[in-house]
């Protein structure tokens, strides 16, 4: 497995494919817009530089790295050759679904697909596709470059090779494979999506501020970062998107979001991406500070 594709050169995608080149792989990353792919590289490449400064690569490392990089808005073309194709997109089903029966009718009947999805069903995805015993999912935690997990998903029609062959190369990544089977939210959100939704309603119904949740939540229970701020983080939409696939999964109400989470989004309160959320931030600025709406 020599030959990779990424779909999406977003956060999530330009990681993956950091990760990928600096091990050795030749890289296609593939976006509808010129200006992703070019915001992609520029990303990419100062992360790499950081890395040089911190004496973790050296500058040969760097260049090498950018130069197995190919950027691509043609999707066919790109996965052409490709061994290996990891979809990158937005967490919405439609979309996923739609380029899922793009990568199939491109890619070769021997290349391995593979989603990024945090939460959607890898047996629905696979079933537009003409080879759901190929179909994986492979989620990475963001920052990808920096976070070691990656879990890995079956579907029901997955075979153990094609399994085991995204397990070695999770692990030729640097990562920590970790399996789990195809029910919404895997492992990682099914547990921290609705702890980020409790918080929430915490805060919806008044029992304490943002700063104070947070604050009980990183000294109290050794987080490295509070539930709102993480909130921010990941992006309030995606936050909404993956509770809505909990609670339409499962049909329990324990997971239906919270109204406060639906009314940001639909405000278009993301959170870090959009500037503010829980908290406001600045552009160059590493200052947090409670959004407005809660001080």
């Amino acid at each position: 497995m020599t030959n990779i594709t990424i779909i999406g050169a977003g956060t999530m995608g330009n990681g993956i494919a950091h990760v990928f080149a600096m091990k050795g792989y030749r890289v296609q990353l593939v976006d509808i817009s010129e200006a992703s792919l070019e915001k992609a590289l520029a990303t990419i490449d100062k992360n790499l530089g950081r890395m040089v400064q911190k004496e973790r690569i050296t500058a040969a490392d760097q260049a090498d790295t950018l130069a197995r990089i190919t950027t691509n808005t043609d999707l066919k073309s790109a996965c052409a050759d490709a061994d290996l194709v990891v979809e990158a997109a937005t967490e919405n089903v439609d979309l996923k679904l739609k380029i899922f029966k793009q990568m199939d009718e491109a890619a070769p009947a021997k290349a391995i697909l593979a989603t990024n999805t945090s939460s959607i069903s890898i047996t629905k995805i696979a079933a537009v596709t003409s080879r759901p015993e190929k179909v994986i999912g492979m989620h990475f935690m963001n920052p990808v470059p920096v976070m070691k997990l990656v879990e890995v998903i079956r579907g029901y029609a997955t075979t153990d090779e094609v399994n085991d062959k995204i397990v070695a190369v999770s692990k030729k990544l640097g990562k920590v494979p970790t399996e789990a089977n195809d029910y919404p939210g895997f492992v990682a959100n099914r547990i921290l999506i609705p702890m980020i939704n409790e918080a929430i309603y915490t805060l919806h119904e008044g029992v304490a501020g943002v700063q104070e949740i947070d604050t009980v939540m990183k000294l109290g229970m050794a987080h490295p970062m509070g539930p709102l701020q993480l909130a921010d983080f990941i992006g309030l939409d995606t936050v909404l998107a993956i509770c809505r696939v909990l609670y339409d999964g499962f049909g329990n109400p324990k997971y239906a979001p919270c109204p406060l989470l639906v009314n940001m989004v639909m405000a278009g309160k993301m959170g870090r991406k959009s500037g503010e959320g829980f908290y406001a931030y600045t552009k160059g600025s590493k200052e947090v500070v409670v959004s407005k709406t809660f001080a």
